[in-house]
Order: C-alpha cells, then sequence, then structure tokens
C-alpha cells in the first residue's frame, strides 16, 4: 500500500554515510514526506538553490564542507529552511553552536524513526509558520500601500485644484490687489505647494519600499547622469546664487543600477546641495573609484549639519530645525528616499558634513564587473530614464 505524499514541503537530506542517508528516507517517507538525499554539501547546496527545502537535515562532520559550512551558506541564501543538525553524542556541544548559527534544532546518533519524525515534525511546523507570518507581513505592507497610494491620489486632485484657483486670484488682482491680501494668497500657495510635494514624496517612499521603484539592474554611467542633472538645477542654482561643478571623470567605470532610480537620488542630493547653501557657494560633484565600488560625492560649501543632527538625516520627516535652516522649505523626506533608493541597489550612502563649512553626501555602488564591462563597450548609449 503506498504512502500519499504530504504537502508540507520538501526534505533534503546531506550526509556522507549511505546508511543514514537511506534510513533518513525510508523513515520520513513513510510518514509521507518528499525527500531528497545527497552525499556531501555541494551538492545538497546546488539542489536547494535550484528549489529551496522547507527542511534541511544535515550531518555536522563530514570530508570538506562541513555541516557548519552548509549552515552558514544556507544563512546567506535568506530561504525559510529550517535546519535540523544531525550528530554524535561527542559533538553535543557543537551542535548548540550550530543552532546559534542559525540551525532549529539536533538530533543525536543514534537515533530512532520515530524520534526523527518528530523533530521533523516540529520543523514543518516551524517552516508552515514562518511562511504563514510572511505571507500576513507581506500582505500588511501591500494594504498600507494601497492605503497611501488611494489616499495620496485623492488628496493630490483637490489640492492641485486649490492651487490653481489662488492662481487665478494673483493674475486676477493685478497690481490692484492688496500687499496683504496677496501676500495671504501666496502663503496659502506656499503652503499647499508643500503638501504636493510632502504626498509625492511619500509616494515615492512607498514604490521603495514595495520594490516599484529601482527594479533595473544594468551598467549605468555616473558621467551620463550628472550633466542631465545638474542642467535641470541651472535656474534655481543662479536664483541662490550657487555655482555647480562638475568633476566626474569621464572614464569613470560604471555602476550596477537603475538610471531613473538613481537619477533621483542625485536630484535630491544637488537640490540639497543648493538649498542649504550661502549666496557665491557651490555645489560639486565628484567621482571616484575603486576594484569594487565606485563612489559619487556631492559636495556643498552651505550651511553644513551639526554633530547631533546627523545620525538622523536619513531617518523619515527628519528635519534640522535650528537657525541655519530657517526659512528653508522641504519634506524631510528626500533623504530617506535616497537611502532607501541606494540601500536597495546594493550600495550605501554617507555624509561628512562641519558646521558653517558645507557638506558631503557619498554614494557607493558596486561597479560593473570588468568583463561585463568590456562585453558591453561600443554598445548602444545609455538611456535616462525620467525622475
Amino acid at each position: 500500500m503506498s504512502i500519499p505524499c504530504r504537502s508540507d514541503g520538501l526534505i533534503v537530506v546531506i550526509d556522507d554515510d549511505e546508511a543514514m542517508r537511506r534510513a533518513c528516507q525510508v523513515a520520513l517517507r513513510r510518514a509521507g514526506y518528499q525527500v531528497e538525499a545527497y552525499l556531501d554539501g555541494p551538492s545538497g547546496l546546488k539542489r536547494m538553490e535550484e528549489s529551496p527545502a522547507a527542511v534541511l537535515i544535515v550531518d555536522l562532520k563530514m570530508p570538506g564542507m562541513s555541516g557548519m559550512d552548509v549552515i552558514a551558506r544556507v544563512q546567506q541564501m535568506n530561504v525559510d529552511t529550517v535546519i535540523v543538525v544531525i550528530t554524535g553524542f561527542a559533538t553535543v556541544g557543537t551542535a548548540v553552536e550550530a543552532m546559534k548559527a542559525g540551525a532549529y534544532d539536533f538530533i543525536p546518533k543514534p537515533f530512532t524513526a520515530n524520534e526523527l519524525r518528530a523533530i521533523i515534525g516540529r520543523a514543518m511546523e516551524r517552516y508552515r509558520l514562518s511562511r504563514e507570518a510572511k505571507r500576513l507581513r507581506a500582505e500588511k505592507e501591500a494594504q498600507a500601500r494601497s492605503f497611501i497610494t488611494f489616499v495620496s491620489h485623492q488628496l493630490q486632485s483637490p489640492l492641485g485644484a486649490v492651487r490653481q484657483y489662488l492662481d487665478v486670484l494673483l493674475h486676477q488682482g493685478g497690481a490692484e490687489m492688496p500687499a496683504r491680501q496677496r501676500d495671504w494668497i501666496e502663503r496659502c500657495r506656499g503652503k499647499i505647494t508643500e503638501m504636493l510635494q510632502i504626498i509625492a514624496d511619500w509616494l515615492t517612499l512607498s514604490k521603495v519600499e514595495g520594490g516599484q521603484l529601482a527594479t533595473e539592474r544594468q551598467p549605468v554611467g555616473w558621467q551620463d547622469l550628472v550633466p542631465v542633472v545638474l542642467d535641470g538645477f541651472t535656474t534655481a542654482a543662479a536664483e541662490n546664487q550657487v555655482g555647480l561643478e562638475n568633476a566626474v571623470p569621464a572614464e569613470l567605470p560604471r555602476v550596477i543600477g537603475d538610471a531613473a532610480a538613481l537619477k533621483m537620488v542625485l536630484s535630491n542630493l544637488i537640490s540639497n546641495g543648493i538649498k542649504y547653501n550661502r549666496a557665491g557657494g557651490r555645489v560639486r560633484v565628484e567621482g571616484s573609484a575603486d576594484p569594487a565600488t565606485v563612489s559619487l560625492a556631492v559636495r556643498d560649501t552651505g550651511v553644513g549639519i551639526a554633530p547631533e543632527h546627523q545620525p538622523h538625516v536619513f531617518e523619515e520627516f527628519y528635519r534640522v530645525k535650528d537657525g541655519s535652516t530657517r526659512g528653508t522649505t522641504g519634506t524631510g523626506l528626500g533623504l530617506a528616499i535616497c537611502k532607501r533608493i541606494v540601500e536597495e541597489l546594493g550600495g550605501q550612502i554617507g555624509l561628512v558634513s562641519t558646521p558653517g563649512e558645507g557638506s558631503t553626501f557619498t554614494v557607493t555602488l558596486p561597479r560593473v564587473p570588468a568583463e561585463q564591462a568590456r562585453s558591453t563597450e561600443g554598445g548602444d548609449e545609455l538611456v535616462l530614464g525620467g525622475a
């Protein structure tokens, strides 16, 4: 009589002892589990890369790749696999170390089929609960993003309409409009513009959190992006009497990223460099590289950021409020968006600032591997995405 296969998920057994592999397979298949066995770490891990297992049973003492090495590799895969280790009575201490490294439980040799099935039953329940918790978290996050998108869109239309009405009032009032009345209307218009910017940034942050913004992983050249972005800030820089300087080397290696998302990061950093600068100051964009990464630095000669504020500038809605920033508008989301995008692309963003002298924001991203860079030489020019 055949036993129906359970739908719990795949169990992978990795053990160099053929008798132990066979015993595990027989005991677990009789309980209806789907089981595959492998004699060493590399072959078992290769199978798990194709399709992650629900439960991994691994012997700690194996030639070549040890059980601890296998556990470390599985942890790097960032999967839900529950790990159970097999150990001899003399190595219970090692099994405890394995549990500290990420294993869920251990079973000492010798063990009975019932003991094995009992542990695997608990491991399968742990796997099921972990998957269910992840599903519920994903649902909650999706609902939150949907709510943000819905509310934001519902707010944008009426606020945009109110701003248009205020524009009409200013236009119809002409030069005869009383100065105080004009001032009130202009202040109202300014506050509505700030609210619309907050909504736009909120939507952008929601897209980043949902993995909907930095979706591409293509070679991107900072030397292609920087001139385009700087050109878009020519008017703002002139109005603030701030000079713009492009010092990115033409031969700077390309990075792996999303052109549209990186354009947004660069725009935020340059915008801040202009807003928080001084008349006669400058914003300079520089680039450098090492064998593994490429760094882009946006330096300004502005007001700088006090040490007590620097650890918080990448937090959502955080704004420096002191005498140096009085009168400067902002949503407090720009740098949070930058950080989320850069980290999503596998990079880092950092800050070095001296009050009264200026700030430098540095974005560091993985560079395109040399062989990939050579294969793309002479190809089509990069098509820049919109911000």
